[in-house]
């Protein structure tokens, strides 16, 4: 071979098959079959590549410029009227006229549009360069002839709009019927406070100029920039790059753009035009008019605050609600649950679940929702608001005490605080229980009750009180529905008929919508022997707090990272989540030796101590807070921008909720650095389950991107393992379960928890979870059982569903695709074949004796349509079952496109066996 080693991404040539096939059976070479639209778009690029070659060799044979371009034109004319013929379509393309001549514009009498430097077909990039044409002239002279400008910046100053007003004005000037030329549609935001004020009033101004801008400056959301010019001829173009609207970026820094045209680069123009749209839409931006006082006196009050000096004078307490051209609305996320919320009350759904990322705001969609139940009767309604902590509770009660602008509003009622009234009670579930106070003031007497943390549901004092009272709404809040023991919370909600929650905003989604602080992710190999743990288990806190406590190697290894992840140690506020009261004690003491500012702070604890201790941590006095069970859930720091979790865990929600306390978004504060130590784990241990919390990806998916790097999380995330630490992953994620019934159960309701508004089907369980049908019909286990067991939405089971579903693992050896699409026909059409439904039958029913009819078993059936779906979902798996496959290469399947059934020969079939186990190894289904 002469091509040099290295990555590719074309067609083989003939003339190079039998080299490549040789180097590819030595493992040499990567080589897969393309898609149909890979094929496309790979031959599409050939042609392109070889054409120039082609006109000059047509060229060079003729003489003249004149011959010359008739031989180029008739090449041309040849190959489309070549092409026509091979598809049989009689139509005639249009002749292109002689001598060549190319249309530039169509425009008004003596008005001669100004033509861009760069043109409209071919792409470009600005790079400040001397040579380069001027972004500023070229973006003049796209606007001086343009039917519609969509414009997408961060900030807009006014010496960036000074360079353009009056283009703008001539594109915007009306006609006789009040019509501009040129419509706008602008979308900016306040990050940073960078965007001026009389910049943004001159432009929303102007005639056919729309101007939406997010007051929300805590979330960098917007940092593209792209210019989109819009023209009815159909040659539009694209600016996208790193220029805002000011002068630094049109004329003074080094700014990158690329230019792409709607002709030359059709999938890039229509994606950038797509993707505006999504934003054009979204309800962060609000329309802005700067003729209405309120809304321009809220731009100004944003912009100011954004100015300030991070940290300098801002309140401490999360704002619940954005600036708005309106009295005290919640943010637009928020406003979406608030009405999915209403919606699902419409529809009858009165007990319902909001999942949504910690630092999203649930307590908030709570009040507001409470607000306006308030507001439809007239006073506010009897609320228990229940958590399994006080602090959860004063939090709560003093963001319901903002929303309704009631001071006064709601006691709370736990081991120190008793309430003077019940109308209106914040209260600890130990105290509810304790107090008795359900069996006091009867199971109706609240008319709204709030769960807050409602993971807790299934344990038993919380369980008694759900079970026990009737509101006329319950409302629960969690942001990790997902347990351990498998157990799903549908049971105590009414759920959509998909099985889904009222409400659900994933971690995953808050941080592709950026209402959380990215996280970076960095996990360090750890040599603590964790191999005898007993995960899951009540030892399983003291065992860990024997080898890990004071683990002086570990604590350097901790201490060393700290020094090599963090940028800034002066910066650092983290919160260290550690294994036991000791530990704590340990780790500060050890942070102090280094020279870090540390304290411990755990149960043992006063509340005085505690406050004391977060007030330090943000004023930056201390740098660490190491702790125990205390920062979990309910408490609230946003300026945290460091974690390190030295607490092993096989709690997918304790893992989550860990990472959710540095994820709230603060000023200055662009990502939140997470530290994890990977210890010497025993086969048994799930890392699947941790990273699938904070990445929502399959186990499939995670596989992959552990060993090619995490391509697919939201914008600002990273997630890096070092060499050791990413192969004890790998072999976990590699080693096969223990499937018994319980994991089982464990993996569909993680699994079915990532697919919110997407239906359960049983082939994408076994794939995304690399399961075989075999694995999850063991023992007479079935499909419908399991989705029953965890809650999920299935159709009403007919009186024989217990023993007729212990027979459909009957059903997995079949393999004959008519046999197979046959159920489809006869439970989806009706059309019953005789023979194979009695087949069928006998195969289903646990007594092959008894006496059916084909006919008559459709009918059993269609009495249990849960059953009757699980036969057409396993059918469904069994059809892709019957291809033969091999693997020439890691990480490279190829499909052979032949049945095994009927439609080839047993010479067919011999001969294509034979080709794979010659050129490859084999790997037949």
């Amino acid at each position: 071979m002469t091509l040099p080693q290295g990555l590719y991404d074309r067609l083989i040539n003939e003339n190079e098959v039998v080299s490549l096939d040789a180097v590819a059976t030595a493992f040499g070479a990567l080589i897969d079959k393309p898609s149909r639209a890979q094929q496309r778009e790979l031959l599409i690029d050939t042609l392109t590549a070889r054409l120039p070659e082609l006109l000059d060799i047509v060229a060079n044979a003729a003489t003249g410029n004149v011959e010359q371009s008739r031989a180029e034109l008739q090449l041309i004319a040849h190959l489309l009227r070549e092409a026509r013929k091979l598809s049989g379509d009689d139509s005639v393309d249009p002749i292109i006229a002689e001598p060549l001549r190319v249309l530039r514009a169509l425009h008004a009498p003596n008005i001669v549009p100004i033509l861009p430097q760069t043109g409209l077909r071919q792409p470009w990039i600005f790079t400040s360069a001397r040579t380069d044409p001027s972004l500023l002239n070229e973006l003049r002279a796209e606007l001086s002839s343009v039917d519609r400008v969509d414009i997408l910046v961060s900030f807009i100053t006014w010496s960036g709009v000074r360079k353009l007003i009056d283009v703008l004005q001539l594109a915007t000037a009306q006609d006789a019927n009040g019509q501009p030329r040129t419509r706008f549609r602008i979308l900016t935001t306040t990050y940073i406070g960078a965007t001026e004020v009389r910049a943004v009033d001159a432009l929303a101004t102007l005639p056919g100029v729309e101007l939406r801008i997010s007051l929300d400056g805590r979330r960098t959301r917007l940092h593209a920039k792209a210019w989109l010019f819009h023209r009815a001829t159909g040659f539009g173009t694209a600016f996208v790059g790193s220029a805002n609207l000011s002068k630094s970026a049109l004329i003074g820094s080094i700014e990158w753009t690329v230019k792409f045209t709607q002709s030359g680069n059709v999938s890039l123009y229509t994606a950038a035009c797509a993707n505006f749209e999504t934003l054009w839409n979204d309800g962060e931006f609000q329309l802005y008019d700067p003729r209405d006082e309120e809304q321009r006196s809220a731009l100004i009050i944003a912009l100011a605050e954004q100015r300030r000096r991070p940290g300098s004078s801002a309140d401490n307490a999360e704002p619940i609600s954005i600036h708005t051209w309106f009295d005290l609305r919640p943010k637009a996320y928020q406003l979406e649950m608030l009405e999915r919320l209403a919606s699902e009350r419409r529809q009858g759904r009165m007990r319902n679940l909001v999942v949504a990322a910690t630092g999203t705001g649930k307590t908030v969609v709570a009040a507001f929702d409470y607000q306006r139940r308030a507001l439809e009767e007239g006073s506010p309604p009897r609320l228990l608001f229940v958590a399994h902590r006080i602090q959860i509770l004063k939090q709560a009660q003093a963001t319901f005490r903002q929303v309704l602008r009631d001071p006064a509003f709601g006691d709370l009622m736990d081991g120190e605080n008793t309430p003077s009234q019940t109308t209106h009670l914040f209260a600890t579930i130990t105290t509810v229980h304790s107090r008795q106070l359900v069996q006091q003031l009867g199971a109706d007497y609240w008319r709204v009750v709030v769960v807050d943390e409602a993971h807790h549901l299934p344990a038993n004092t919380f369980d008694h009180f759900v079970t026990s009272i009737r509101p006329h709404i319950l409302l629960g809040l969690t942001a990790t529905p997902e347990r351990s023991d498998g157990r799903s919370l549908n049971a105590y909600f009414d759920c959509r008929p998909d099985g889904s929650p009222a409400v659900s905003l994933r971690l995953w989604d808050a941080l592709s919508q950026q209402l959380l602080a990215p996280f970076e992710y960095y996990a360090t190999a750890d040599e603590t022997d964790l191999r005898g743990i007993n995960w899951n288990r009540a030892e399983e806190v003291s065992q860990l707090d024997g080898l890990i406590s004071s683990n002086t190697a570990r604590a350097r290894l901790v201490i060393t990272a700290l020094e090599r992840y963090v940028s800034r140690l002066d910066q650092l506020k983290g919160i260290v989540f550690c294994v036991s009261v000791a530990h704590a004690k340990f780790m500060a003491a050890c942070f102090e030796q280094a020279g870090l500012k540390a304290c411990s702070l755990t149960g043992v604890n006063t509340t005085t101590e505690r406050e004391d201790a977060i007030r330090s941590l943000r004023a930056g006095t201390i740098k660490l807070i190491c702790t125990c069970d205390l920062f979990n859930e309910g408490i609230d720091i946003p300026e945290i921008n460091t974690l390190l979790l030295l607490r092993p865990t096989q709690s997918a929600v304790i893992f989550q909720q860990q990472i959710g306390r540095g994820l709230r978004l603060w000023d200055g504060k662009d990502s939140c650095l997470v530290l994890d130590f990977v210890g010497m784990y025993g086969d048994g241990f799930r890392f699947d389950t941790l990273l699938r919390a904070i990445t929502g990806h399959t186990r499939v998916q995670l596989k992959d991107a552990v060993e090619n790097g995490f391509g697919l999380l939201p914008t600002g995330c990273h997630i890096q393992f070092d060499k050791v630490a990413r192969e004890r992953v790998l072999m976990s994620l590699r080693n096969a379960l223990q499937l018994n019934a319980i994991r089982l159960r464990q993996e569909l309701a993680a699994w079915a928890a990532l697919r919110v508004g997407q239906p359960i089907r049983l082939k994408d369980f076994i794939r995304d979870n690399e399961l075989t049908l075999a694995d999850l019909y063991a023992n007479h286990r079935s499909w419908t059982s399991f989705k029953r067991e965890v809650g999920l939405a299935v159709p009403l089971p007919g009186n024989r569903e217990v023993e007729l579903s212990r027979r459909m693992g009957s059903l997995l050896h079949a393999n004959d695709p008519e046999f197979i699409g046959s159920w489809n026909k006869a439970f989806s059409t009706g059309a019953i074949h005789q023979v194979r439904m009695q087949m069928l039958a006998y195969q289903v029913l646990p007594d092959a004796g008894e006496l059916i009819t084909p006919n008559g078993f459709a009918e059993l059936m269609q009495a249990h349509p849960a059953l009757r779906d699980e036969i057409l979902e396993i059918g469904d798996c069994l059809q892709d079952d019957t291809t033969v496959s091999w693997q020439p290469l890691p990480g490279a399947p190829v499909t052979w496109p032949l049945s095994l059934h009927a439609r080839y020969s047993r010479r067919e079939i011999q001969a294509a066996i034979g080709h794979i186990t010659a050129t490859a190894r084999p790997q037949f289904r």
